[in-house]
């Protein structure tokens, strides 16, 4: 056996070495290199991901370059699939070729050697017994039948001659190997997207990229229930029943006609203490169109229903649209007029705020979260607050704190209920947001996260807004919106001015004019009036003053800002016809946090703060159907490939030949023997039967 291919005889070279080539080992293994390659390609690269993800990573140059190769659908991409149907031909080729000599080689005795070439064995035995050469030729095929070797006796002038043979089944390894491979690349093009794509070049199928109801859906964007191979996605929310599987494309979804419906009734979910899925499944009731019967089915991971030829999996599960109520804190302006609203997971509701309209977006909707708090109630990662102030200076610094302290430390707590939407205005432009619905003991304080980022690539930023008395918002939206308010602000200077000046400290009403037109400048930087506000307005301040200065400078601004936030606070409440409140180290705390949450409030980007206040969660299950009737044919070409690697590997070929003629005193015999691979169990062997052989009983 060689490496070369089929030689034809024809007068055009060119076609007869494109025949040589196609049908040689060389190329098919080529071929195999080729595949291993892609593969590993389609292992290493998400496959079928949406664009952006692709964009984030390579950017937009070798986006393009990898989408126009192929790279993102290696498996059901055109030079895949051509690279596959040449290997069959190929392989075919060579068992074509090469199968037929093996056949012969295997039934052959080669009984046509002569005395001379059997002398040119390496492994070679001659005796002299003192039998008849009819005797000795009768004994030694019974011994070599004894030994498992098939024996025939060919009678030659003047000599016999007993050929054996051992192990012939050896040549059935290439065959079956080769025949595997046939095989499976058979059917593994039987259940890729070939036959789809077929439709799409002949029958005029194309992918569908609108939207609204399925049923209004044209033929031309649907295959039919005969359709002999797919793989697609159904998402069935608790109480639906759907017949339509989706088949994602690059320019669309194809939809993918089932030939029953499914009825998911319940679906069932567990987690770990880390949040992770520890089991999923579907209660489903199976409603058979044409025999018009019913029956329920449970669907597990790894435990499918397999119903008329198709399989529907366990994949993953989503929301089916849970029913949220809400409400809105205004994040701009004095108003506090708060207001109700409602919607539902992977729906949209109106809403106007700040005279413009918007649309809110809810795209998802989580019961519990669980999170990583430090050993000191510290959260970070995804609840990692991006703080405005690590600008300013050390002083500063220490006056805001920071979320991202002990990264090292990790603690799984529930965090409770999440919802997620965007913000979308009148141009188009939006911001996605994640709002937990509980508060979460951060540094020992009680916090109301919300996240924002500007893209489904960047991580959320969250603010951090400080839990009052009663476990609420109210409170930091009743200083926030204060803030907002010059008249407020310049009731809390008075106030501020007022209480300084009653605890003693020196000077007259000019100083305490100068004092309290000091708190309210300082408060109107802060609220950002003229400036970015928060403390990025009071870092731009502090620039102007010489540094040896700064650090002192932002203490004593710290110290005036706290303490007119304090009265702007009361003065706040004290509008809102709400009792003063006393001083104690928890309003303190309070009241720092809120500092904080005022200043990133700037840079939260929304007109309105939306907190979850009840819900009603619905399910929903999202299933995977395929009907591979390649299947099988795979698992044959895989018991083929397992015999065929066992033949080729464990089963050796020998051959023997005793070459006995007539001899004064006897009859002389002349043994000789071959085998494919060279071992020492074939020395062994040899050796036993040149001993075994000669022996006269």
């Amino acid at each position: 056996m060689n490496t070369s291919g089929i030689e034809i005889t024809t007068r055009r070279r060119s076609l007869a070495d494109a025949v040589e080539l196609v049908s040689s080992m060389r190329f098919a293994i080529s071929l195999l290199m080729i595949l291993a390659i892609a593969a590993i390609i389609g292992t290493v690269l998400r496959q079928s991901d949406i664009m952006p993800n692709y964009v984030n990573q390579f950017g937009p140059f070798w986006y393009e370059v990898f989408r126009k190769l192929g790279l993102y659908t290696v498996y059901t991409s055109w030079w895949f699939l051509l690279i596959l149907l040449v290997l069959i031909v190929s392989t075919s080729l060579c068992v074509i070729r090469n199968a037929p000599k093996m056949m012969k080689d295997m039934r052959s005795w080669r009984d046509s050697v002569r005395e001379e070439s059997l002398r040119n064995f390496h492994h070679k035995s001659e005796w002299v017994a003192p039998l008849d050469p009819a005797a000795l030729v009768r004994q030694s095929a019974l011994r070599l039948g004894h030994a498992g070797y098939k024996v025939k006796i060919v009678e030659k002038e003047h000599a016999t001659l007993v050929a054996a043979k051992k192990g012939a089944g050896n040549k059935f390894g290439y065959i079956f190997a080769h025949t595997a491979i046939i095989v499976i690349l058979l059917g593994g093009m039987l259940d890729s997207e070939l036959p789809i794509r077929l439709q799409q070049w002949f029958l005029g199928k194309t992918p569908y990229t609108g939207g609204g109801l399925v049923s209004a859906v044209p033929s031309q964007h649907r295959l039919s229930v005969a359709n002999p191979t797919y793989r697609g996605n159904i998402l069935l929310a608790e109480g639906q029943t759907g017949r339509v599987a989706s088949i994602a494309q690059a320019g669309g979804t194809l939809l993918q006609e089932l030939p029953f419906d499914l009825e998911l009734k319940k679906f069932h979910i567990e987690f770990y203490s880390t949040g992770m899925p520890k089991l999923f499944a579907s209660d489903v009731v199976v409603h058979d169109r044409a025999e018009r019967t019913s029956f329920p089915a449970t669907i597990k991971v790894n435990e499918p229903l397999i119903y008329q030829g198709v399989a529907v999996y366990q994949s993953s599960f989503e929301d089916g649209g849970s029913r949220l109520k809400l409400t809105g804190f205004p994040m701009a302006g004095s108003d506090t007029k708060t207001f109700p609203i409602a919607g539902e997971v992977n729906g949209a509701t109106e809403l106007k705020a700040a005279g413009t309209t918007y649309s809110v977006e809810w795209s998802g909707f989580r019961p519990f979260n669980v999170e990583n708090v430090a050993a000191d109630n510290d959260v970070r990662a995804v609840t990692k607050v991006q703080s405005i102030n690590e600008q300013l200076t050390a002083t500063l610094g220490k006056a805001s704190g920071s979320a991202g302290k002990n990264a090292d430390n990790k603690d799984l707590k529930n965090v409770g209920p999440s919802v997620q939407y965007k913000l979308r205005d009148q141009t188009g432009q939006a911001k996605e947001f994640l709002n937990y619905m509980q508060p979460v003991t951060l540094e020992g304080s009680q916090v109301y996260l919300a996240g924002v980022r500007s893209s489904p690539s960047e991580a959320f930023r969250f603010l951090r807004i400080p839990a009052d008395d009663a476990y609420s918002v109210r409170e930091w939206m009743r200083l926030r919106a204060a803030l907002a308010d010059p008249g407020l602000r310049a009731e809390a200077a008075r106030r501020y001015a007022a209480r300084t000046m009653a605890q003693g400290q020196p000077g007259g009403d000019s100083f305490a004019g100068q004092l309290r037109q000091s708190a309210e400048r300082t408060l109107a930087m802060f609220a950002g009036e003229g400036t970015p506000g928060g403390f990025v307005a009071v870092a731009q301040f502090l620039e102007k003053i010489p540094a040896a200065e700064q650090e002192k400078a932002a203490a004593v601004f710290i110290k005036m800002l706290n303490g007119v936030l304090w009265e702007l606070w009361q003065a706040a409440r004290a509008r809102d016809g709400q009792a003063p409140l006393a001083g104690s180290d928890s309003h303190a705390r309070f009241l720092q946090l809120a500092t904080n949450a005022l200043s990133d409030s700037f840079f939260y980007g929304a007109p309105v703060y939306l907190q979850l206040d009840e819900f009603v969660e619905v399910k929903a299950s999202v299933l995977q159907v395929t009907r591979s009737p390649g299947k099988k044919i795979v698992y044959l070409g895989c018991v083929l490939l397992v015999a065929g690697i066992f033949a080729m590997f464990y089963i050796r070929e020998r051959r023997l030949w005793i070459w006995v003629r007539r001899q004064e005193g006897g009859a002389h015999a002349l043994m000789a023997m071959s085998t494919q691979r060279k071992t020492l169990d074939f020395d062994n062997e040899f050796a036993e039967l040149a001993a075994k052989l000669p022996q006269s009983a």
